[in-house]
């Protein structure tokens, strides 16, 4: 019954768990690693599921694994930088007819949003990540880092501007 639960609840999930956890951690490898651990933690707390949205939880449960992991496993002195391979995920495809001169630009600016996004302090990282990449709602993100609502709107807002004056783009203020 437990392990019917655990393929209902964790499963569908794992992908999103493991593109978090490589942003978290800054390579494959290790996030491989953690969302190991972590499906551990939620297999043990499975029949403590008391339903709601179970990506959110489960989630928590990699994020809290990620800094346990690193906290054990690297020097604080580590900066995490994340996976190229998570922005294919969010970027669209390129058009079969782009010329091949299109789609290395294309490559050049999803390295410098990857580049971007790594410099980003880590706060405004994991909002920015767990929100635009991973699609949590604002509650979701607060109630998984522990924080009102209102630092979730502002950590996000200020990662934005950050990307978007790292990029070159230009911000007004709102």
């Amino acid at each position: 019954m437990l392990a019917a639960r655990f393929a209902e609840v964790v499963l569908p999930h794992l992908g999103d768990a493991l593109s978090l956890a490589r942003w978290l951690t800054g390579n494959a490898a290790d996030a491989e690693d953690v969302v190991q651990e972590a499906c551990l933690k939620a297999h043990a707390g499975i029949a403590g599921f008391a339903g709601g949205n179970a990506r959110a939880w489960l989630l928590t449960i990699v994020r809290n694994a990620s800094y346990t992991w690193m906290a054990r496993n690297r020097p604080r002195n580590v900066v995490a930088v994340g996976d190229l391979a998570d922005l294919d995920d969010v970027s669209p495809p390129p058009d079969s007819s782009d010329s091949p001169e299109a789609a290395l630009i294309a490559k050049a600016n999803s390295a410098a949003v990857e580049a971007a996004i790594a410099r980003l302090p880590e706060a405004f990282r994991e909002t920015l990540v767990l929100r635009d990449i991973n699609g949590l709602s604002y509650r979701e993100i607060a109630a998984m880092l522990g924080v009102p609502q209102g630092t979730v709107m502002s950590r996000l807002a200020r990662a934005r501007s950050l990307l978007m004056t790292e990029l070159g783009g230009h911000h007004e203020p709102g």
